[in-house]
C-alpha cells in the first residue's frame, strides 16, 4: 500500500518538472515532487545559470580591457577566480532558495531520494532524506532530464578532463585547453575561457560548428572566434589523450596524426536522458535504444497516466521547452485539451560571444521542407547602436517565403548574430510563430536607436524597397 497519495506526482525537479509542479499547483491539484539532488536541476545548478554568469564576468572583463577606448583610463584588468566563482554560486543559492520558497508556497509536497516508477502508478522513493516510501497518484509525470555524454578514451577525473558539470565548478582557469564539441555548451565555454585569458581550441567532429544554427550565422562567429584566436578545427575526430607525469596537462590527439598539449580537456558532446533510474518494470513506459521515453505529441508514455517531459524525450534540450511540456502536461491531465507544441518554432538562444539567437526554419531546412525562399541579411557594422557600444560583429537574417514577384511573403525563419542578440529575438520570434508576413511586420516602427532596428531593416528589404541597406 501507498503511505502517501497525490493527484500528480513529478518525478524530478528541473524546469520541466518543477514547471508541471507549480503550474498543477496553481491549477488547485495536489503534487508530489520527488528529486534525489537539486531543485531546480541541471539549468539552476549545473547548466544554464551558473554559465551564464560566467559568460558575464567574462563580458566584464571585456569591457573593462577595451575602456580605453571610451577614453576611460584604467589598469590592465586581473580576474579573481575565487570572487567570480563565489559570486556565481550565491546567484545559484538565492535561485534555488527562491524556488523551493515558491513549491512551498504552492504546497507541493517535495520528497528528497530517487524516484522509481512501478505498477499502477506506484513510485518508490528511496536513498535520501525523506526516506524509503512508496507514494501513488492518478497521474505521473516523468522529469529526470539528463547528463553530459562522454566519449571513450577521455575519463572524467573532475581535473584534467571535465564536463559541463564539473567546468563549472573548476578551482583556477587553465592557461591552455581543448573543447570536444562545437555545440551550443561547447562554444559558450570555449568563448568564456579564451574571454579570460585561455589559449583554446575546440575539435568538432561534424563539418560546421553550432550545426543546428543557419550557415551564415555560424560563419559569422567562427570569424570571430578566430579574430580572438580561438582555433577551431572541423570535421575531426578525437582518439584519446596522454596525461603527462605530473597529471598537470595532456596531449590531446586527433584528426590524421594531430595533437595538442593543454592543461584541461572539456568534454562537450551532449546530454543523455537519465532514465537509468526510473525502473519503469512492468509498465508500458518505452525506452528506445539511445535512453529516451516515446512519447505522443502530447507527451503522453505508452502506460495510461503517464506523461514524459523534458530532456526524457526528444525533443529540444533546453530548459524553456521543458517548461512548456511540464504544462502541456498538466493541461492534458486537467481535460483542457491542450494543443501540441511546435517545436519549428522554437527559440534558441547561444551565449558565446558574438551571441546567437534564432527561431524556425534555416535557409537550407526551409529550401529541403520544399519551399521557395528568399532571404535578406543586414550586418551590426552599419547599426549605430551597435558602434555606440563598440560590439559590431554579428548580422540578422531572415528567411522567408518567396511570392512570384519576387518579394518575401511568410517569415519562415529569423537569425541573429551579434550583441545581445538573445534579448533582441523576441520580435521574431512573435513573426515566426505567427506565421506573419514580411509586409505586416515591415508595417510597424522600430524604435530609434537600438540594436533591434536592424531585424526592422531586415524585414523591410525583403518588401523589394530598402531604407539604408
Amino acid at each position: 500500500m501507498s503511505d502517501v497519495q497525490h493527484d500528480v506526482i513529478v518525478i524530478g525537479g528541473g524546469p520541466a518538472g518543477y514547471a508541471a509542479a507549480l503550474y498543477g499547483a496553481g491549477a488547485g491539484l495536489d503534487i508530489g515532487l520527488v528529486e534525489n539532488r537539486w531543485i531546480g536541476g541541471t539549468c539552476l545548478n549545473v547548466g544554464c545559470i551558473p554559465a551564464k554568469e560566467l559568460l558575464e564576468t567574462a563580458h566584464v572583463y571585456r569591457t573593462v580591457r577595451g575602456a580605453a577606448d571610451f577614453g576611460i583610463n584604467s589598469s590592465e584588468p586581473t580576474v579573481d577566480w575565487s570572487v567570480t566563482m563565489t559570486r556565481k554560486q550565491a546567484i545559484v543559492d538565492q535561485l534555488v532558495g527562491g524556488l523551493t520558497g515558491l513549491l512551498k508556497g504552492r504546497k507541493v509536497t517535495v520528497y528528497n531520494g530517487s524516484g522509481s516508477l512501478g505498477t499502477d502508478h506506484e513510485v518508490s522513493v528511496t536513498g535520501g532524506a525523506s526516506g524509503d516510501l512508496s507514494i501513488s497518484a492518478r497521474n505521473v509525470i516523468l522529469a529526470t532530464g539528463s547528463q553530459p555524454r562522454t566519449i571513450p578514451g577521455f575519463e572524467v577525473d573532475g581535473s584534467l578532463v571535465v564536463t559541463s558539470d564539473e567546468m563549472l565548478s573548476i578551482e583556477r582557469l587553465p592557461s591552455s585547453a581543448v573543447v570536444i564539441g562545437g555545440g551550443a555548451i561547447g562554444c559558450e565555454f570555449a568563448s568564456m575561457m579564451a574571454d579570460l585569458g585561455t589559449e583554446v581550441t575546440i575539435l568538432e567532429a561534424l563539418p560546421q560548428i553550432l550545426t543546428g544554427c543557419d550557415s551564415d550565422a555560424a560563419k559569422v562567429v567562427q570569424r570571430s572566434f578566430k579574430k580572438r584566436n580561438i582555433t577551431v578545427r572541423t570535421g575531426v575526430m578525437v582518439q584519446g589523450h596522454s596525461p603527462d607525469r605530473s597529471g598537470s596537462s595532456t596531449v590531446v590527439t586527433f584528426g590524421e596524426g594531430e595533437s595538442v598539449d593543454v592543461e584541461l580537456v572539456v568534454v562537450s558532446v551532449g546530454r543523455r536522458p537519465y532514465s537509468d533510474l526510473l525502473d519503469l518494470v512492468g509498465t508500458a513506459v518505452v525506452v528506445d535504444e539511445r535512453g529516451f521515453i516515446e512519447v505522443d505529441d502530447l507527451c503522453r508514455t505508452g502506460e495510461a497516466g503517464v506523461w514524459a517531459v523534458g530532456d526524457l524525450i526528444k525533443t529540444p534540450q533546453l530548459a524553456h521547452v521543458g517548461f512548456a511540456e511540464g504544462m502541456l502536461a498538466i493541461k492534458d491531465i486537467l481535460g483542457e485539451n491542450p494543443l501540441p507544441l511546435d517545436h519549428l518554432g522554437t527559440p534558441w538562444c547561444i551565449y558565446c560571444h558574438p551571441e546567437v539567437a534564432f527561431a524556425g526554419y534555416t535557409e537550407d531546412a526551409a529550401i529541403a521542407a520544399g519551399y521557395e525562399v528568399v532571404t535578406s541579411s543586414h550586418r551590426f557594422i552599419g547599426n549605430g547602436r551597435a558602434k555606440i557600444i563598440g560590439e559590431t560583429d554579428g548580422i540578422v537574417k531572415v528567411v522567408a517565403e518567396k511570392l512570384p514577384d519576387g518579394t518575401g511573403g511568410r517569415i519562415l525563419g529569423v537569425h541573429m548574430v551579434g550583441p545581445w542578440v538573445t534579448e533582441q529575438l523576441g520580435q521574431g520570434y512573435l513573426a515566426v510563430n505567427w506565421e506573419a508576413t514580411v509586409d505586416e511586420v515591415a508595417a510597424f516602427i522600430q524604435p530609434h536607436p537600438t540594436m533591434s532596428e536592424l531585424f526592422g531593416e531586415t524585414i523591410l528589404s525583403l518588401t523589394g524597397r530598402s531604407l539604408h541597406g
